[in-house]
């Protein structure tokens, strides 16, 4: 590996922050920059679930996913757990019959690419995982061992951390207002709000929902799916569930030692109607109550509607953009999931110039006219 230049990292959530600190670890002189702090963006309004269950529709996508499930046990052997990485599995069931027949076919699909998935009866989870839950004791539910949730906001805190200690800068709180490019199109200046310049060779746009702005400053046109999610916490005296689960109709999660995370496609679906966030919240917090009766006590403490860093085609863009010497991209949905593997995989091609096969089917070129 060769050392680059100065690189700016447009974006700290999970992607920016796990390629400026793999980066900063390779001797690379990186500048974070992000209107907001890190981690406090959409990074930590996810449900921030590790899995290629739901990733089957390519099976480029799952491996790279799959990819990124370990990359994030490897992490947490260089780093350490601490309080963001919960490996504790992933429980789904139905509750109508095409959906369970589709939920058992698509478990027995992936047991096929030797992704663990294991069948219990409701009345087994209870026993053996899950005792708070109010679940039919015949209805299958599917167990998924290896997959995970992590707390984004306690681990970019900590790999941008550990980069500013290797020597990384920290420009928080102040929004890219323009790129500069030379002659030769090639990256050469970031200015920012707070109305100073950086003079850098290399930008990395993982910037999540607002990353085709940033791609408008250097001409390019990255299209992303309008996709709100309205995530709401509920803060309670004892976290009564142990892992991450998709009950029918609402998603629940423990978030540390006394709050869980709430979250439902379905009242995904109302946010456009104008729905208040108040009653987004309400509505989810109803929802977990049917399914953990212990939640029925809890507070709402925090909700948020965020927009989902989605590019067009649903697929991750990650890479150079030949067009642009110096200019990368590393925006994706299932950020969490992908953060460790593409920051990897995309520091890497910074610095070797060698781009990784495994980001072949999602490369920013496909996107250019």
């Amino acid at each position: 590996m060769k050392r680059p230049e100065r690189v700016a990292v447009i974006g700290m959530g999970i992607l920016g922050a796990g390629v400026g600190w793999n980066l900063a670890r390779h001797g690379a002189k990186v500048v974070f920059i992000d209107a907001g702090q890190p981690g406090q963006g959409i990074t930590n309004w996810s449900f921030s679930w590790v899995n290629a269950s739901t990733k089957t529709t390519r099976k480029s996508y799952f491996d790279l996913n799959v990819a990124g499930m370990a990359a994030y046990r490897e992490l947490a052997r260089t780093i350490g757990p601490d309080s963001w990485w919960y490996p504790s599995g992933h429980l789904r069931w139905a509750d109508d019959p095409a959906a369970e027949a589709k939920l058992l076919k698509t478990a027995e699909q992936l047991a096929n690419w030797d992704y663990r998935a294991e069948v219990y009866t409701g009345a087994e989870v209870c026993r053996r995982l899950e005792p708070a839950l109010a679940i039919p004791s015949e209805v299958p539910v599917v167990f998924y061992p290896d997959e995970a949730w992590v707390h984004g906001h306690h681990l970019v805190s900590r790999l941008v951390g550990q980069a500013v200690a290797s020597g990384a800068e920290l420009r928080a709180g102040t929004a890219v207002r323009d790129i500069d490019t030379g002659t030769d199109g090639s990256i050469q200046q970031v200015a920012l709000s707070d109305g100073s310049c950086l003079d850098v060779d290399i930008v990395v746009n993982a910037a999540g929902p607002s990353a085709s702005h940033v791609a408008e400053l250097i001409a390019r046109r990255l299209p992303m799916r309008r996709e709100p999610g309205a995530v709401t916490r509920i803060d309670c005296a004892q976290v009564p569930v142990h892992r991450a689960m998709h009950a029918p109709h609402i998603e629940i999660r423990p978030d540390g030692d006394a709050s869980v995370v709430l979250h439902s496609r379905e009242i995904d679906a109302l946010i456009d109607t104008g729905e208040d966030p108040a009653q987004l919240a309400r509505l989810l917090h109803e929802s977990a109550r049917q399914v953990v009766p212990e939640l029925g006590d809890a507070r709402i403490a925090q909700t948020r509607v965020a927009h989902r860093a989605i590019p067009a085609d649903g697929f991750p863009s990650v890479g150079a953009v030949p067009s642009v010497p110096g200019y990368y991209e590393a925006v994706s949905h299932s950020g969490i999931t992908l953060g460790p593997v593409i920051g990897r995989l995309l520091a890497s091609e910074i610095l070797s110039g060698k781009r990784n096969e495994m980001l072949a089917d999602f490369r920013p070129e496909r996107f250019t006219p």
